[in-house]
């Protein structure tokens, strides 16, 4: 499952508005970008010549009294429209090959490819998908604009406990990964990021990290730095009475379990003993918003060189 929803036909809307309100001045040498009555009305004109642009190359923009009752038209192409917003369309590939990593499939073994939403009658976007999936034909047997509401009323349906067609499975993801912050601030990743829930998985990887440790905490993080601190910190819990042993010596096997109801219980042993403690953490895949979920993984990404670097630095330091 991946992403962006930061980006949408809105997005694409708006170029071509920002591109308007900068002909409209060099035309008038008046601006009109402060007159919110203006601009609704070449937003709303942009959308119309967006949906146009679909299925024609051309398409004008005529808007009468536009501002201070000067008239107003222009002439926008496919062409300019795709160079317009070139960067946003590629954006747009950007979370289907994020998908594809996670769920560690490649471009060969997708089956279909189906359209959702609007914007995805764009041509330069199927241009780009097709091309993408090697020259794979796009799934059009789906309005697109009724997809989401299509798997919206499966998703319900299936909550609400009715009678629906059998050939449907509906999976609940971890939309972040889940881990153990280490000594020396790394992460150690337990559930990645996609698994299915529910899920429950054990590491027995974890030992103390200084000679004659009485007490080990374990933070408990979600997201994708190797960086603990840079995630997002959902709670810490502490096993103590640990007998004095050199550093290394003990070992723990800590476990996480997601339950149907998105519940979270992180629990660590004392390898050999019956020394046990652990946390609940209630519904913690609703503690962030799509938004700050997003955010958190294209930082992930944009910040993995510096992160390895300072991991590299830790690690140099701790092996002294």
């Amino acid at each position: 499952v991946s992403g962006d929803t930061h980006l949408g036909g809105g997005d694409f809307d708006n170029k071509v508005v920002s591109h308007l309100v900068e002909e409209f001045r060099r035309k008038h040498d008046k601006d009109i970008g402060e007159n919110p009555r203006a601009l609704a009305r070449l937003r709303a004109a942009c959308e119309r010549a967006k949906k146009v642009l679909s299925s024609a190359f051309e398409t004008n923009i005529e808007l009468d009294c536009l501002f201070e009752g000067i008239d107003f038209s222009s002439t926008i192409t496919r062409a300019r429209f795709e160079k317009l917003n070139m960067e946003l369309l590629k954006k747009c590939l950007d979370p289907v090959d994020r998908c594809l990593q996670d769920a560690k499939m490649e471009r060969s073994d997708i089956h279909d490819i189906v359209l959702v939403g609007g914007s995805t009658r764009i041509p330069k976007i199927q241009h780009m998908l097709r091309d993408f999936f090697n020259g794979k034909e796009l799934c059009k047997g789906i309005n697109p604009d009724e997809a989401v509401a299509y798997g919206a009323a499966i998703h319900a349906a299936n909550l609400t406990g009715a009678n629906i067609n059998n050939n449907f499975v509906l999976l609940d993801v971890t939309p972040l990964s889940l881990g153990i912050e280490l000594n020396g601030g790394e992460l150690k990743v337990v559930v990645p990021r996609n698994t299915t829930i529910p899920v429950k998985k054990e590491n027995d990887s974890f030992v103390t990290s200084c000679d004659n440790q009485a007490v080990v905490s374990f933070p408990v993080y979600e997201g994708e730095r190797p960086v603990a601190k840079e995630n997002n910190l959902l709670g810490t819990f502490e096993l103590s009475g640990i007998p004095p042993a050199p550093k290394g010596d003990q070992k723990f096997i800590v476990g996480f379990c997601i339950n149907e109801d998105g519940i979270l219980t992180v629990s660590a042993e004392h390898k050999g003993t019956d020394n046990r403690n652990q946390i609940t953490i209630t519904d913690p895949i609703g503690r962030l918003s799509k938004e700050e979920i997003n955010r958190m993984i294209t930082e992930a990404e944009r910040y993995r060189a510096e992160d390895e670097l300072h991991l590299e630095k830790v690690r140099a330091k701790n092996a002294l």
